[in-house]
């Protein structure tokens, strides 16, 4: 809901309700403001929020603001521009020649972002070309404040949809340059910003870091005054930084107290700011990353950033994880596999590697078959001549000498053992051992005069050139046509070096990482437009490009190269933060661990895969019967818990990280919960134990005036109880043990 009241100046504020969240604008002299934004409020003018303090000599204000305390240095701006006396990290800074004919000046990056007027929209328009959350008109409203920069030709719209049922709210930037003989340049353009004035002091960031093998560790870390960062230029959102922040109070819980979070809806280079000034007002920002990034924007051409998604909660970490489960689920997955239950699959690469042909394939399916899995992968090393990692991407044709039936029958052997088949493959990289780089060299990324680096033995694909789009649509259309194929695997095994076009001019030299990624988006678009039936997974050494517009087109994500269970606990949970858990590929791999050599029981690693699209990463050849029985058992089970696991609420109740009672063992524990409270399942999982342990974990979510049933002892609890008092599992335990508790209402 938006509504619109005067202030006493006369000019507009916005009261923008999202769930249980209100976010307030107001427009004062021309200037868009941000006043508040947190759990409801019922006050629309509250202008006092505006901060009425004395400011240096040195700070100047506005020549049209009469009122003297008014400064653009401490301003609360909506979308604060650079240049005009706001001295913070600004959200868009742009070089454009200005209207005055008698002085005119051009090369000066400043601008100024001023109201103009404003519309109110049912529903949410879309806005290309970039993904973004898909809403019906009677599940949400959008604001649109059109904006100017009255010495220049450029107009900004400011968009802002609002959930109806959550506190989430989606914001975009149009910058328009309406000249029609001069052009632009852009040399920022964020999606969002957040002026802060009545954050805690004592504020927090929290943000998700890693690397490869150990991606998306939640980090809490207190603001500092100056600007705190997290950011990719590799040109993908990387492994290094998840494209996603928190700001908390230094009160905030996982149940209890403030969590704003702000998820950017791009798979490319990014930056999430937090900046705080000498006041202690705080700045929020996502968007582009403005290292390497120059737009030029030509006469009456416009620039759509990427979606940033803000959510308010005013009750913890929790909540606000649990609102973007919903909304990314419902409303940014796309397609029939968007909400599907997904198979259970089991895929080749930990089982084989490269040595692999067609009769161990079918090997591999014919346990997978007698033991409740439901789809076979073949993984990389069935194309061109590909027995390692050195030749052949690129060539997207079979290798006859592994798959000697051909593909077709293969797939045919593997379907008639009541399986489905799924295939890998790595499409924007091009191996220089390769028949296409021999035929097309100037594919691949690269700025003449500089030598190419090289990563696992590959170069990385022009992703900007439509000829490059066309052939890897072609080549890959034809293979998906050419047998049964319902699941596909979308690797990107390294990042962006050398990265220049020869089809660019040099003008727009500083616009490739964004042509790539936009050119990424129109290959994902054809390609699932073409095969809408295949569910795509996607991968990235891992988890490596594991961000929210890459689950717009594959709902699912290859979660970490890392198996192990015991660390996949911090990984998994770290991704929950904003990740639901139908998008996390989790597999139950062999023992010793290929990553840490840790060894942990067969039960256990089947508990941690559990958390989320479930599957195995092993030879099922070399199993024994008992490891197979306990596979049909785990099959079984996640059948059974699908619903819940998938489309119920996550309490993230002990992560790996937190110190409990100031035991030396470490554990961690989670639970689902339906979204009726009629069952919940419960994990508990010790990491490390310690002495005579004493363990008692609260639950969360439950229904407090409901009995609920352990349907493995038949044990009944009150739903009170369990959240008041606890579940005791004091026992002796050995690492790695886990417990599952499966519980129904009465």
């Amino acid at each position: 809901m938006i509504q619109t009241i005067t202030s006493a100046l006369g000019e507009p504020i916005f009261h923008l309700t999202a769930g249980d969240a209100s976010y307030v604008i107001s427009i004062f002299h021309g200037f868009p403001l941000h006043l508040y934004a947190g759990p409801a409020i019922s006050d629309d003018d509250v202008d006092y929020l505006l901060v009425r303090v004395g400011h240096d000599s040195v700070v100047p204000r506005p020549a049209h603001t009469p009122e003297g305390w008014f400064s653009c240095d401490i301003a609360p701006f909506e979308y604060p521009a650079y240049g005009s006396g706001d001295f913070r990290p600004s959200a868009v800074m742009v070089k454009a020649k200005t209207l005055d004919q008698t002085n005119p000046t051009g090369g000066a990056p400043t601008t100024a972002v001023m109201y103009e007027s404003h519309e109110i929209l049912a529903g949410k328009p879309v806005l290309d070309p970039c993904p973004a959350v898909h809403a019906s008109d009677d599940e949400c409203d959008t604001l649109i404040l059109h904006c100017t920069d009255p010495a220049t030709a450029l107009k900004y719209d400011l968009y802002y949809t609002v959930l109806r049922d959550c506190p989430a709210l989606c914001r975009r930037t149009v910058i328009k340059n309406t000249s029609d003989t001069e052009p632009a340049t852009l040399l920022r353009a964020y999606s969002a910003s957040l002026d802060f004035t009545t954050i805690d002091p004592q504020a927090e960031l929290v943000h998700l870091w890693g690397t490869w093998g150990r991606e998306r560790h939640m980090e809490r870390t207190p603001l500092l005054h100056g600007s705190m960062s997290v950011n990719s230029r590799r040109g993908a959102s990387g492994h290094y930084h998840n494209p996603f922040a928190a700001l908390v109070t230094s009160e905030t819980t996982e149940e209890y107290g403030m969590a704003i979070g702000m998820s950017l809806i791009y798979s490319g280079n990014f930056d999430i700011t937090a900046d705080v000034d000498a006041f202690g007002l705080t700045r929020f920002m996502a968007g582009i990353s403005p290292d390497g990034f120059e737009w030029h924007l030509a006469p009456g051409a416009q620039f759509v950033t990427p979606e940033a998604v803000i959510v308010i909660s005013g009750e913890g970490l929790g909540k606000m994880s649990r609102v973007y489960h919903k909304l990314y689920r419902r409303n940014l997955c796309r397609g029939e596999w968007a909400d599907k239950e997904r198979p259970i699959l089991v895929n080749n690469w930990e089982a084989t590697y490269f040595n692999f042909d067609d009769e161990k394939l079918v090997a591999i399916a014919e346990d997978a078959a007698k033991c409740g899995i439901e789809m076979l992968v073949m993984d990389d090393g069935w194309f061109g001549i590909r027995n390692d990692d050195k030749s052949s991407l690129g060539d997207w044709f079979v290798n006859e000498d592994k798959i000697r039936c051909g593909l077709g029958k293969l797939v045919e052997k593997v379907n008639a053992l009541g399986l489905k088949f799924g295939i890998w493959f790595e499409p924007e990289m091009i191996s220089p051992v390769s028949k296409l780089y021999e035929a097309h060299p100037e594919w691949a990324l690269q700025t003449g005069g500089r030598p190419m680096s090289i990563s696992r033995s590959q170069y990385v694909l022009d992703m900007t050139r439509e000829d490059v789009r066309d052939y890897l649509f072609d080549t890959i259309s034809g293979v998906l046509s050419s047998a049964n194929i319902e699941y596909v695997k979308w690797d990107f095994n390294r990042n962006l070096t050398e990265a220049g076009s020869a089809l660019l001019p040099a003008e727009r030299g500083g616009e490739i990482f964004h042509r790539y990624v936009l050119g990424l988006y129109d290959l994902l678009e054809r390609l699932t437009s073409a095969f809408p039936h295949i569910l795509l997974e996607g991968c990235s050494s891992g988890g490596g490009r594991f961000d929210p517009a890459m689950l717009y087109y594959s709902p699912q994500f290859w979660t970490s190269d890392d198996t192990d269970a015991m660390e996949r606990l911090d990984i998994q949970l770290g991704t929950s933060f904003v990740y639901p858990a139908s998008s996390m590929s989790c597999h139950v791999s062999a023992s010793p661990n290929h990553q840490t050599g840790r060894v942990t029981s067969f039960t256990t690693r089947g508990n941690v895969a559990m958390a989320g699209a479930f599957g195995y990463e092993l030879d099922l050849t070399k199993l024994s019967d008992e490891e197979k029985d306990l596979i049909r058992k785990q099959t079984a089970d996640y059948h059974r818990y699908y619903n819940i696991i998938n489309r119920g609420d996550l309490y993230r109740l002990i992560l790996p990280t937190d110190s409990y009672n100031g035991k030396t063992g470490k554990c961690a524990s989670w639970m689902y919960v339906s979204e009726d409270r009629s069952e919940a399942l419960f994990t508990f999982v010790v990491i490390r134990t310690s002495v005579h342990p004493v363990y008692f974990v609260k639950l969360r979510g439950l229904d407090p005036n409901a009995v609920y049933v352990d349907q493995t002892t038949g044990r009944e609890y009150h739903g009170d109880t369990l959240m008041n008092a606890g579940m005791n599992l004091t026992k002796n335990y050995r690492d790695g043990d886990s417990v599952v508790i499966h519980l129904i209402k009465k």
